[in-house]
């Protein structure tokens, strides 16, 4: 006897006394799709094991609530006729503990490429290309997220049509009706559609590839189903709506992974009146971009943040991209922007900008008595600067060459700078920004690259990389 037929008598026998109205074929047939959608997981290690009765009841219930039916733990002819509603192939691993967004990965990343290797026969292959086009803008259009379709090469999520044949996909669909689609979640990047499935745009016929689109498209940037009946995220599909919208579920949780929308504005903000000793830039700078624009300064500062400056602007640094860039003088009040260099010394606590023939020097946020002060015995507008644990001095970078500070002796700089490459092998000149960051390696940034060095200050193995991608997740 097979596991599935067995498990078949076992249902029908716990659910007989309560819903009399379904036939065996019925009940087999709500007892797969409990099976199928993530419902009832617990494996079967002996042939004679199944389904507790209360395991079916919960899991019924489960269905139920995410379904927006009575919650009544019994299979009757409404939650049958739920069942049977077209949805995605995705199972249902509800969030238990709310009926909130359920988050199930993320990518590294803030700009997305895609590309769409087939299209539907139903609507062609312009008509695809727009309604996926549409798809992805729900998404961007609601958090920090970009997207960008190629024609040609590997694209992070990948978009095609399969039907119920056993090839192009290890997921078969079972034909017109039912499971619609599927997709994998971050970083997999495989979106398939059910060639089998009536594609239509602008009609209540068939099924609406946009809207199916955008909510394969979430999965395939992190978010679970949903158990809002409402929500797109929600596993079946509710059909076309004219003036389809995502849902407040869909859009926190999406939020949640990647951040809130923020539109980027060129107008100049007027800073409050600020004493000669702490002018504010020189020049005016438009929001920047950290996909885009280079770096003036990067440091691992106050609180173990890492920022990253430009123009008036600093923004952090997380390992999931970056956050909104704000006015520099918002954090450091006084502090001009299109900075030569900054630096956190772990060792006093202190954090250290340079511009021009001047430096600032700031407790916490707070600006120090009798800042800023003349650069002295080294020449101005250096490149950058870094803190080394390892004989806890600043390095401070011009043209070819470095100083070493130390910012508690009797003496500061000496007076003539040492050769880059005499120290730091393979690493260039002529530096945008350098620093240590939390894991101890020393980074050096110039144009679109950065090199890391290792403990012996040589530049590791793969290296340049690229800085928007790698360290922006652009």
């Amino acid at each position: 006897m097979s596991r599935l037929t067995l498990l078949f008598y076992i249902f029908a026998f716990v659910l007989s006394v309560k819903v009399a109205a379904l036939n065996p074929v019925e009940e087999k047939e709500a007892l797969e799709y409990l099976l199928q959608f993530g419902y009832l997981q617990k494996p079967l290690e002996e042939p004679t094991d199944g389904f507790t009765e209360e395991e079916i009841i919960d899991a019924t219930r489960s269905f139920q609530l995410a379904s927006g039916l009575p919650v009544t733990g019994q299979v009757d002819e409404a939650t049958l006729s739920q069942m049977r509603q077209p949805r995605c192939g995705v199972e249902d691993p509800f969030n238990e503990r709310t009926l909130k967004y359920l988050l199930l990965g993320r990518w590294r990343k803030r700009h997305l490429t895609y590309r769409i290797y087939s299209h539907s026969e139903d609507l062609g292959a312009a008509a695809t290309r727009t309604a996926i086009q549409k798809a992805f803008k729900y998404w961007s259009d609601v958090t920090r997220l970009t997207f960008q379709e190629v024609r040609t090469g590997r694209a992070d999520i990948r978009l095609s049509f399969h039907g119920s044949s056993p090839w192009g996909c290890s997921q078969r669909f079972d034909g017109p009706g039912h499971v619609l689609a599927h997709a994998d979640i971050p970083e997999l990047g495989t979106v398939h559609f059910d060639s089998d499935e009536q594609w239509t745009e602008g009609t209540s016929r068939g099924v609406n590839l946009r809207i199916i689109a955008t909510h394969e498209i979430g999965h395939a940037l992190g978010l679970g189903h949903s158990r809002q009946p409402a929500a797109l995220m929600a596993p079946t599909y509710s059909g076309f709506r004219p003036r389809f919208r995502l849902h407040p579920d869909d859009i926190a949780g999406i939020q949640a992974l990647y951040g809130k929308k923020t539109i980027p504005t060129t107008a100049t903000v007027t800073s409050p009146a600020l004493t000669s000793a702490s002018a504010v830039s020189w020049r005016p700078s438009k929001v920047p971009n950290p996909c885009k624009d280079g770096l003036d300064a990067i440091m691992l500062g106050p609180h173990d943040k890492t920022y990253a400056f430009r123009g008036d602007y600093v923004w952090t640094v997380t390992d999931f991209g970056t956050n909104p860039p704000m006015k520099i003088s918002a954090l450091w009040k006084g502090l001009p922007g299109w900075l030569d260099a900054a630096v956190h010394s772990p060792r006093t606590g202190r954090t250290y900008f340079f511009k021009g023939s001047k430096l600032w020097r700031y407790q916490g946020f707070k600006l120090e008595s009798g800042y800023p002060k003349p650069l002295t015995r080294i020449p101005p507008k250096i490149d950058a600067a870094f803190y080394w644990p390892r004989n806890k001095k600043i390095f401070i970078f011009k043209g070819t060459g470095y100083w070493q500070w130390d910012e508690l002796g009797l003496s500061h700089f000496t007076t003539i700078p040492k050769k880059i490459s005499s120290l730091f092998t393979g690493a260039p000149s002529h530096l945008d920004a350098a620093f240590t960051w939390e894991n101890g390696k020393l980074y050096f940034f110039k144009g679109e690259s950065y090199w890391r060095l290792n403990d012996q200050l040589r530049v590791e193995r793969g290296y340049p990389l690229n800085t928007a991608e790698r360290w922006m997740h652009c």
